[in-house]
């Protein structure tokens, strides 16, 4: 149900598609998106969360923009593409199906971040944004911790020149892509690393969406389900 990363000491998780009641074509582990029926949504929900020892009540979740801004966690939902709190009760989700979810954890000063991260994103640097806002709350970059979850492959991640050109103007190195496919872990640990964050402190999952583990906006043509990533800083 749940993948984890070995550098993230605090409560996590990615979610996988295994586990949930969601008949086909969401089957079967179903956390968002407005095809499934929402009570089915909702069981999932439960379900996964009390895998982790996590309470639904306490989910602070997004309207999810393709953006870069980066939101002070409120329990609820919030529009943006990133989250970042100090706050121990707190649970910490978004919701992918292709972008790439990102979590982060100062275990030091106590600071939790999730977001949101497609190319739009990625290109526009919410990393960035989001290691300020969580230096705001008293982070250390050289402290963080951050998990790089599953998302489109390289390979699998065909672009226009318009958004190649994008990624050019904002400054990302040539090694980001190929043609006219972008990397887009590569671009993420790009600007991580531009930000202070130490290379021993990223973590990779390397994993495609494409696989059959999980959802996929692109490979199913926009009929599928919805992965969570989920952080709270609930000792492990």
């Amino acid at each position: 149900m749940w993948i984890h990363s070995p550098n993230i000491t605090c409560t996590h998780g990615f979610s996988k598609r295994q586990g949930g009641i969601s008949p086909t074509p969401f089957n079967a582990l179903n956390l968002g998106g407005s095809q499934d029926d929402i009570s089915n949504i909702q069981t999932n929900r439960t379900l996964a969360l009390n895998q982790l020892n996590l309470n639904s009540k306490n989910v602070c979740t997004l309207k999810q923009v393709h953006g870069t801004h980066v939101c002070l966690a409120e329990i609820g939902s919030q529009e943006g593409d990133g989250l970042v709190t100090n706050q121990q009760n707190l649970i910490l989700a978004v919701s992918v199906a292709d972008c790439y979810p990102i979590l982060f954890y100062e275990p030091k000063q106590q600071v939790i971040g999730a977001v949101h991260a497609g190319w739009r994103g990625t290109v526009g640097k919410i990393v960035a944004n989001t290691i300020s806002e969580m230096a705001h709350l008293g982070a250390k970059p050289e402290n963080i911790q951050v998990a790089i979850g599953q998302g489109i492959s390289q390979k699998n991640f065909e672009v226009g020149k318009e958004v190649i050109q994008q990624f050019e103007a904002a400054g990302f190195p040539s090694t980001c892509w190929h043609e006219n496919k972008i990397d887009l872990v590569r671009c993420n640990r790009h600007v991580l690393l531009q930000n202070k964050i130490l290379e021993k402190n990223i973590w990779a999952m390397n994993r495609c969406t494409f696989e059959d583990d999980f959802f996929s906006y692109r490979q199913d043509k926009g009929i599928t389900g919805r992965m969570w990533a989920v952080i709270s800083m609930q000792e492990i």
